[in-house]
């Protein structure tokens, strides 16, 4: 199976970010993927005073991209975006994924909220504006179980344990727009670990660069195998990588290390 990473640097220009995000699933089927990852909030990345309207998952967002999977065969997940929440003053941060029909295979709502407060040097509560999803959610896409998460979800390692033991997942995907400063020492670490400790292949969208108001991206998108080696990653720009996944490689692993099944908590 064949998976294509997608590097962009979305910002505030929404109908420039989804064009952006079309060149890139056409090159992805070009190159032969099954499945293409976008990064999180792949359609708009900005102030939140221009911030498009949040949407249900039958909007324009979701017809956009599943005309993109329908018409060029692609398995399409589609990042993330602003979907209309549960009041007035929150969304939800929501993925979805479509099938070379152009159907809706899969919604997940991301589950863990960045709320930090340092006195004198950071105040930050995502929950202020983001509703927490709270199902875990695994898709079948091309016949593979996959494991759906978003950035900041990966600090949370009881979520793909979950994903892989109860969900049967094989492949994890971490769409993403992780910090710089946090990036660059924790973004790998944590991808590899999640990929070691639950033996999947992980699959990892990621923003880079500059974006509104103040905020730097790490990129770095990746695909990491289940013994934890980085076989495919992309430069510090925007653009794709294709990986293909040797699932019998994953079996193997499982059988030879049995750590999945060794547990006992």
């Amino acid at each position: 199976m064949r998976v294509a990473v997608c590097q962009v640097n979305s910002r505030e220009n929404r109908d420039q970010n989804l064009s952006v995000a079309r060149g890139m699933l056409e090159r992805a089927a070009a190159a032969g993927a099954e499945l293409a990852v976008l990064p999180e909030y792949v359609d708009y990345l900005g102030p939140g005073a221009t911030a498009p309207k949040p949407e249900g998952v039958d909007g324009e967002f979701a017809t956009f991209f599943a005309t993109a999977a329908r018409e060029l065969g692609l398995w399409v997940h589609a990042g993330s975006f602003h979907e209309a929440g549960p009041d007035e003053h929150r969304t939800y941060n929501t993925s979805l994924v479509f099938s070379p029909q152009g159907d809706l295979a899969a919604t997940y709502r991301k589950i863990h909220l960045y709320d930090v407060e340092i006195a004198g040097r950071v105040s930050y509560q995502e929950s202020r504006s983001v509703a927490p999803g709270d199902e875990t959610v695994v898709a079948d896409v091309a016949g593979v179980r996959t494991g759906l998460s978003i950035c900041y979800d990966l600090r949370f390692p009881e979520l793909y344990r979950r994903l892989a033991v109860q969900g049967d997942a094989r492949i994890l995907v971490v769409p993403a727009a992780f910090m710089l400063h946090t990036g660059r020492d924790h973004w790998e670490v944590l991808l590899r670990a999640r990929a070691i400790e639950n033996q999947c292949y992980v699959v990892a969208a990621g923003q880079i660069g500059d974006h509104e108001p103040g905020r730097t991206c790490f990129g770095r998108s990746m695909v990491i195998d289940p013994w934890g080696t980085v076989v495919a990653q992309a430069p510090d720009a925007v653009g794709i990588v294709t990986a293909d996944l040797d699932l019998a490689r994953l079996e193997l692993i499982r059988t030879e290390l049995p750590s999945l099944a060794n547990r006992r908590l």
